[in-house]
């Protein structure tokens, strides 16, 4: 009879702990949805929403990295002009983001001379210099 009640108590303790178990795991999945499920899916949805506004004329950043100005929407499709002249037709999904008329990377900004300052120093010869060189 002495077996019996020990094989009772230990069915107890298992069902116990197999309880806080099965309570740790939902905590934990409860967890992970709050953490790392519930924002990509609002990223997610604020990139459609985004993606489903886009107009001609509007600057843009495609998932390439390429900046572009959209001149035509055509179903699931936009036509990007890149350069003058050269026009491509993406996905809309390939839209990653609109960006604002300052902040794209030389639309429409004027070029600047960039000079070289070595180039503008003037020349000066230093003997010492040539001699340690040479010799």
């Amino acid at each position: 009879m002495g077996k019996v009640w020990i094989l009772a108590a230990t069915a107890t303790k298992s069902s116990g702990s197999s309880t806080i178990l099965l309570l740790g795991f939902v905590v934990l999945l409860g967890l992970l949805y709050f953490v790392m499920i519930r924002p990509q899916r609002n990223r997610q949805r604020q990139a459609m929403q985004m993606q489903r506004e886009i107009v001609p004329g509007m600057r843009v950043r495609t998932t390439a990295g390429m900046y572009a100005t959209v001149t035509s929407v055509e179903g699931q499709d936009v036509v990007l002009e890149i350069a003058p002249g050269v026009e491509v037709r993406y996905m809309r999904r390939a839209i990653m983001e609109v960006v604002s008329d300052g902040s794209g990377m030389g639309f429409d900004t004027p070029s600047e001379d960039i000079s070289n300052p070595a180039e503008d120093a003037p020349e000066t010869h230093n003997e010492t210099e040539d001699d340690a060189a040479t010799g």
